[in-house]
C-alpha cells in the first residue's frame, strides 16, 4: 500500500456518502473501487455517478471484496454496529461515520473487534482533521490562553422535520444529540478530555427523541462547557474557548471553520484564516488522507481522532442521553447500557 493507491470501498450512497466520495475521487492517491447498498439499483446508480468499477446489492460483498483497503461506513449510525462489523469481521479497515454508534456499547465492541482482527478503525470525526481547527488546538495546548475554563458551543437546524424523517426516528437513532450535538461534544472533549459530571435537559417530541438538548459538562480542574444542539431552530454553529490569559472565538461554522479569533490579555486580537490551499471549508478530504496515512504507516487507529476518545465521547452521549430519558428501542436498561465516565 506504501507505493500504490489506497483502495476505497464505499457503504452506503446517502448525501455524506457522495459528499466523501467526490472529495475522494480528488485524491491522488486514493481509488474508490467499489461501492454498496441495500439495493442493487441504488448501488448501480452510484457507481454510474463517480465512476466505480463494482456495485454491490448487498453489504456482506463489499466486507468480502479482498480488493477493498479501507471501507468507508456512510449509513445511518443506527447501521454502524452491523455495517462496520460486518467489514471489521472479513479483515477490512474501516472509517465509520459519527455518531460513531447508538451507544457506548456498540461503540465497545466494535474497538474490541478491529482490536481483535488487527485492522483499522477510526470515526469520520471530520473535525478534528481540519488543518485550522488542528491550529486551535496547538494553540490551546501551547498554553495561548492559559488554563482552558469554559468551552461553548451549538449547532442548530431550523427544520421543521416531519415525523416521518430519520432525525424524527427513533428506530434510526433519530433526534439532535447524535446528529448535531455529538459535535460540540466532541469539540469541548477535544481540549479538556471526558467530563467528570453531566447536567443535561431536553424538549422531547412526541416520539420521544430530542428535538433540542442543552448539556453542562464539567471537569474536576473546575472547567465548564456549555453545549447546544436543535433541529428545531437554526443556531450561529459558534464556539468559544475562554482560559485564565485569552480567549478564542469561532463566530461560525466551528466544527469547518474559515478563521478563528485569539484574544490574549494585553495584547491585540489575532485572527487565524484558513489556507486556500487546504480547499473548500467543508471538505472531507482531510480525514480520508489521515486514514491513508495511517494505513500507510501500518498504524491501526489515528492519533488525530484516537479510539479511546470515540469511546470517551460516546460516553458522554450515552451520559446526556440518561439524563433527558431518551432510549432508542432495544436498547438495555440504563445502567447496563452506560458505563461510569472515566475522566482523562
Amino acid at each position: 500500500m506504501t507505493e500504490r493507491s489506497v483502495r476505497w470501498g464505499i457503504l452506503a450512497t446517502g448525501g455524506i456518502a457522495a459528499a466523501f466520495t467526490a472529495d475522494l475521487v480528488d485524491l491522488p492517491d486514493a481509488e474508490v473501487v467499489a461501492v454498496a447498498s441495500r439495493s442493487q439499483e441504488s448501488a448501480d446508480a452510484f457507481a454510474e455517478r463517480f465512476g466505480i468499477p463494482r456495485a454491490y446489492g448487498d453489504w456482506n460483498a463489499l466486507a468480502e471484496d479482498g480488493d477493498v483497503d479501507v471501507v468507508y461506513v456512510a449509513t445511518p449510525h443506527s447501521a454502524h454496529r452491523v455495517a462496520a462489523g460486518l467489514c471489521l469481521e472479513a479483515g477490512r479497515n474501516v472509517l465509520c461515520e459519527k455518531a460513531f454508534t447508538l451507544n457506548a456499547r456498540e461503540a465497545g465492541e466494535l474497538v474490541a473487534l478491529a482490536k481483535a482482527r488487527g485492522s483499522f478503525l477510526m470515526e469520520a470525526m471530520w473535525m478534528y482533521c481540519n488543518p485550522l481547527i488542528r491550529r486551535l488546538k496547538a494553540l490551546v495546548d501551547d498554553g495561548a490562553i492559559g488554563e482552558v475554563r469554559h468551552v461553548q458551543a451549538d449547532f442548530g437546524l431550523a427544520g421543521p422535520f416531519p415525523p416521518s424523517h430519520r432525525l424524527r426516528d427513533p428506530a434510526q437513532g433519530g433526534g439532535a444529540l447524535l446528529d448535531l450535538g455529538v459535535y460540540p461534544v466532541s469539540f469541548a472533549q477535544l481540549l479538556l478530555g471526558e467530563p467528570s459530571d453531566v447536567t443535561a435537559l431536553s424538549m422531547l417530541s412526541a416520539e420521544g427523541v430530542d428535538l433540542q438538548t442543552g448539556a453542562l459538562l464539567s471537569w474536576d480542574s473546575g472547567a465548564l462547557a456549555s453545549l447546544h444542539c436543535s433541529i428545531v431552530g437554526g443556531t450561529a454553529t459558534a464556539a468559544s474557548v475562554t482560559g485564565s490569559g485569552g480567549r478564542i472565538d469561532i463566530p461560525h461554522g466551528f466544527f469547518f471553520p474559515d478563521r478563528f479569533v485569539l484574544h490574549r490579555d494585553g495584547r491585540d486580537p489575532e485572527e487565524f484564516t484558513a489556507d486556500p490551499a487546504d480547499g473548500p471549508r467543508n471538505s472531507l478530504r482531510h480525514e480520508a488522507a489521515e486514514v491513508m496515512r495511517a494505513l500507510r504507516a501500518g498504524e491501526t487507529e489515528s492519533p488525530l481522532v484516537p479510539l479511546d476518545g470515540t469511546l470517551a465521547v460516546m460516553r458522554t452521549l450515552d451520559a446526556i442521553r440518561d439524563r433527558v430519558g431518551v432510549r432508542y428501542p432495544g436498547e438495555a436498561p440504563e445502567a447496563d447500557r452506560a458505563p461510569e465516565l472515566t475522566p482523562a
